[in-house]
């Protein structure tokens, strides 16, 4: 595919499929799940080391009155500012102080696609910076724009990868700078994924969803679905280069950079890879939590080329388009180009935690050393009508087979629990971690926090 700032997600012909059914947040299984439960889901590695003594931390709260955050970065300038993501179509900033300006950063609102106020998975959704951005002011976002005329015309909405430049103001940036590096058309309003990031390679990254639906069939999901067709670029991580091509350039190691697929994609395989993150230590190691469908949800360490099973498999299980409900017993080990099926290092059941995983950091704060190394994620909730989201953390094992995790207690809580919807996770310079709340399931109102990851007695 060349450099344009049209992407078309996949071929005019699919309008003729049948449409799929809609999907709540990033499951069509029951909102109704028991509490989570500790330890993992059958199959882990014998080898594998125990998990967490009762993980615990306090929450300290920096900035509350939000709407809905969904995504924190700090800017790379020296500055210590923290900029919040509100999936309603702003950006705001965190002072080093802890104040939450009232005026954002940025104001895309107009720009935004209208959100369903009870649950919408579209909206503002990534943010990053660029490396350099102290001497360029360069940062990139990515958000769900109404659908673009020429689009094929059953299809829901326009996702935009988007370059903007901060003014002599390092607390405002100029609306009127918006450069679109992408424009990609999406089948349904789910699955949206949503990272922005820069990878130690200085290449920007960016998670795509499958197209959204359930099972990645029907409109704009042709078989064998997107996430195993590397000839889309829906179902996918993308990493292009921002610093040369118009409007990008194509690194030249990408998997598909000389044909045999979109040129774009760097791994591919995924349902709804909602939030991504490179380790900060080590070997950078990328981290992805999937959004699984009824059953399962997991957490892929990433690698160039890799097909990680989407919708052969939900997890490490045979998956069944026409049976969602049940494990099939038999499945292919290799998608249809012949590339061996990845599978997780983390997974759980609906029936062990909740609904959505939530792909985290890895600890590399020195506020506590007990979780230093240590991948803490989450879930969104147990269910739709009740906020009832959970940190968890697991601890990497070498070789193969899943990783053990815990719950992670909340000390400061009465109860223990977070109780409140699990939006997304932050990591600050100093590795130090926060996670982003709400109590609504949709984009509405002003009960959005960021809270701090804290030692479990307060302490910071």
């Amino acid at each position: 595919m060349s450099r344009r700032l049209v992407v078309s997600a996949v071929a005019a012909a699919t309008l003729a499929l049948a449409a799929c059914g809609d999907a709540g947040p990033a499951t069509s299984g029951s909102p109704s799940r028991p509490g989570p439960a500790a330890g993992g889901t059958e199959g882990q590695d014998a080898a594998a080391p125990a998990p967490l003594a009762d993980p615990a931390v306090a929450l300290q709260s920096i900035a509350d009155g939000l709407t809905s955050p969904v995504a924190m970065a700090e800017a790379p300038d020296g500055s210590g500012r923290l900029f919040v993501v509100d999936q309603i179509g702003l950006v705001r900033v965190i002072t080093p102080e802890g104040e939450l300006l009232d005026d954002p950063f940025l104001d895309i609102r107009d720009q935004v696609v209208p959100l369903d106020e009870s649950y919408d998975e579209r909206g503002l959704l990534g943010l990053a910076f660029h490396p350099e951005y102290a001497e360029n002011g360069r940062f990139f976002v990515y958000y769900s724009a109404p659908l673009r005329p020429g689009a094929p015309q059953e299809w829901n909405n326009t996702s935009h990868l988007s370059e903007y430049r901060v003014t002599s103001d390092p607390l405002l940036a100029d609306p009127a700078s918006e450069r679109v590096l992408m424009r990609i058309d999406e089948p349904q309003a789910n699955h949206a994924g949503g990272t922005v990031a820069f990878g130690p390679d200085g290449y920007l990254y960016l998670s795509l969803g499958d197209g959204g639906g359930a099972g990645d069939v029907g409109v704009g999901h042709p078989i064998p679905g997107n996430g195993q067709d590397p000839g889309t670029i829906l179902g996918s991580i993308l990493r292009i280069d921002v610093d040369s091509g118009d409007p990008y350039g194509i690194p030249e190691d990408n998997p598909f950079a000389t044909g045999s697929g979109e040129e774009e994609v760097y791994a591919y395989g995924f349902r709804n890879p909602y939030r991504f993150s490179f380790d900060l230590e080590g070997e950078n190691r990328l981290f992805v939590g999937d959004a699984g469908q009824n059953l399962f949800e997991e957490v892929s360490i990433v690698e160039r080329g890799g097909n990680y099973g989407w919708r052969i498999k939900e997890g490490t299980h045979c998956f069944d388009v026409d049976n969602a409900d049940q494990v099939e017993e038999n499945c292919a080990d290799v998608g249809p180009d012949g590339r061996p099926l990845i599978p997780p290092v983390i997974e759980y059941s609906h029936d062990e935690v909740g609904l959505v995983v939530v792909g985290g950091y890895v600890y590399r704060g020195e506020a506590m050393p007990e979780l230093e190394g240590v991948y803490v994620f989450g879930d969104w909730s147990e269910t739709y009508e009740r906020p009832s989201g959970t940190i968890l953390a697991a601890v990497p094992a070498e070789g193969d087979g899943l990783w053990p995790w815990e719950p992670v207690r909340i000390a400061s809580s009465p109860d223990g629990e977070l109780g409140r919807f699990l939006q997304g996770f932050g990591q600050d310079a100093d590795g130090e971690m926060y996670v982003l709340v709400k109590d609504r399931a949709g984009p509405v109102g002003d009960t959005g926090e960021v809270l701090k990851l804290v030692p479990p007695d307060g302490s910071s």
